[in-house]
């Protein structure tokens, strides 16, 4: 099954999902993230307002000391700003909930962790996004290549094998509502 067709049936069946299911399962992931030692000792971590139904992590917004950053979508690239939940946000490119442009910028040195959405990751860390490769254009530069990644999917979205094109950057590790997954290399 090629890319599209199976971002389709993914996303599909995270759509079918109930709100208690949808809510439930995100929460695991939540409590996943919280007892890992790499979320705890980060001091920034960058992460994603949910859209389409993706993992729902606003549990970690409110409940973590930890300074949040999340993306905006300027042209072809991804733009790191500072939020905190008093913070107000706007609807940005393709709808997704973004800071304001206003907002303090994070730059690559300050970041200590990645979480990343994606429709399906694989148990070589490699992941399925939506298609505009902005994930893969951030961490095939230098200065975000080096930082610590995890890919944010239910369990049923984490395969054992994912087409991987040549431009494709495995992830670190992986977390479902199961549990954090092993750390690659």
């Amino acid at each position: 099954m090629g890319k599209t067709e199976l971002r389709r049936t993914l996303l599909k069946t995270r759509q079918l999902m109930s709100t208690a299911e949808w809510k439930q399962k995100s929460y695991l992931i939540c409590q996943n993230l919280f007892n890992s030692s790499q979320f705890n000792q980060a001091k920034t971590i960058l992460a994603y307002f949910s859209f389409r139904q993706e993992p729902d992590l606003s549990l970690l917004f409110t409940q973590t000391s930890q300074r949040l950053g999340f993306p905006r979508c300027v042209g072809d690239s991804l733009f790191w700003h500072h939020w905190t939940p008093n913070d107000t946000v706007k609807t940005g490119a393709y709808g997704i909930t973004e800071p304001h442009p206003e907002a303090s910028t994070i730059a690559p040195e300050e970041v200590d962790l990645i979480l990343i959405p994606c429709v399906a990751c694989d148990s070589q860390g490699y992941r399925l996004g939506y298609g505009g490769g902005y994930y893969d254009r951030m961490l095939s530069s230098p200065e975000w290549s080096v930082k610590p990644t995890i890919g944010i999917v239910f369990e049923f979205a984490y395969l054992p094998q994912l087409p991987v094109e040549p431009w494709d950057k495995p992830l670190q590790g992986v977390c479902t509502e199961i549990g954090l997954k092993i750390q690659y290399t």
